[in-house]
């Protein structure tokens, strides 16, 4: 059965196992709540977590690679629910000290950020350019910043995370950017 016409196809096994996993952890709340799908639209990426609505999406693809490829996914992903979880709403690094911490609690410690899978790949060019008023980093996008955004590193390392109008990213001409980071994909 697809699920809402997204090409999502639910796991009942593997998500009761995530059930399992996180009510052995002490977190009952989230274990009531988390589903595992199958969602055929994943091109290049392995999993996705969404915290919001507890949903872990698996590429169909990991089943070439049974059986550890999926769980190992699975349990990656399951780690980002858990490290957001346990952060209570405050804003964290998605592969940071909580979700580390997480994973050796799911019995993957030393989880890798990134999967080495050789699943499709493909090349994004970035068409706009911020830069941080006060660091002069450039940050690369895909699409333009649809509201004020400031810049992360400078936010956490001058305003303990939290965010600043100090740190705001400016928009500059991609001519310029291709000059201050030219290891970057630019259109």
């Amino acid at each position: 059965m697809v699920s809402r016409g997204r090409g999502l196809l639910p796991d009942m096994t593997l998500s009761a196992r995530c059930r399992e996993l996180v009510d052995g952890l002490g977190l009952g709340s989230l274990a009531a709540r988390v589903k595992v799908f199958w969602n055929t639209r994943l091109v290049t990426t392995a999993g996705l977590a969404h915290h919001g609505n507890a949903r872990i999406d698996l590429n169909p693809r990991l089943e070439r690679f049974q059986p550890d490829e999926p769980d190992r996914t699975m349990l990656h992903e399951l780690a980002h629910l858990v490290a957001h979880h346990r952060a209570g709403g405050r804003r964290i690094q998605p592969h940071g000290a909580e979700w580390r911490r997480a994973c050796s609690d799911l019995g993957i410690p030393g989880e890798e950020r990134c999967h080495n899978l050789p699943l499709a790949r493909r090349e994004v060019r970035r068409k706009f350019a911020y830069q941080c008023r006060h660091c002069s980093i450039v940050v690369p996008r895909v699409r333009k910043l649809s509201r004020e955004s400031a810049c992360y590193p400078c936010c956490r390392e001058h305003n303990r995370g939290r965010y600043s109008r100090r740190f705001l990213l400016d928009p500059i001409p991609i001519d310029l950017a291709r000059e201050l980071a030219p290891e970057h994909a630019w259109d």
